[in-house]
């Protein structure tokens, strides 16, 4: 065989090789060092699941079931360093997902029409009571009643003050999250 087509050969073989593994490289996932292992949907979360939202990543150390007439929702209750993170996983009626941060300080007076906070402006959306069970480490009874007003900012940001059982009033506030923020890693299943 002459020199130019050995040459032309190789240099074919090379070229063929380099598409292969840069095509073999281009379907890899990105790895941040865990296996991504069985993942669960929201909606099934538990006691002890690992929830990934964004970069942070937080056991779940309790879980409040929550009953109001037809509509049921979570408060999976996050263990993160000051230990004020929820995650609110709701249908009512769509399928819907809120990272709340408990505040401290004067907020405003539950119920009113209109709560001007951290420099928005939430207006009443809904109040109600609903029926609870809480599992893990939640601080509440195993279950009771939770007293409810929630309100809304433009932009989607929600304020809520909540009551469970005889407490006084507390106060979130939370920003709805996408679905595909939300990854939950099954501990016990």
């Amino acid at each position: 065989m002459e020199k130019p087509m050995l040459y032309l050969l190789t240099a074919l073989g090379c070229l063929l090789g380099l598409t292969l593994v840069a095509m073999l490289l281009g379907r890899r996932r990105p790895t941040t060092g865990r296996s991504p292992g069985p993942r669960v949907d929201p909606r099934r979360i538990e006691v002890g699941d690992i929830v990934e939202i964004g970069d942070l990543t937080y056991p779940v150390r309790g879980s409040i079931r929550l009953v109001e007439g037809e509509w049921t929702w979570a408060e999976h209750l996050l263990d993160d360093p000051d230990g004020r993170c929820r995650l609110s996983v709701a249908e009512s009626p769509e399928f819907e997902l809120v990272l709340w941060w408990s505040e401290s300080g004067d907020a405003g007076t539950a119920g009113a029409p209109v709560i001007g906070f951290a420099g928005r402006r939430f207006s009443w959306r809904e109040s109600g009571e609903a029926r609870y069970t809480a599992t893990g480490d939640t601080g509440l009874a195993p279950s009771g009643i939770m007293r409810y007003h929630d309100y809304r900012a433009p932009g989607g940001a929600r304020l809520t003050f909540e009551a469970y059982g005889e407490s006084g009033w507390q106060v979130a506030r939370g920003e709805r999250l996408d679905r595909a923020e939300v990854i939950v890693h099954p501990q016990s299943r």
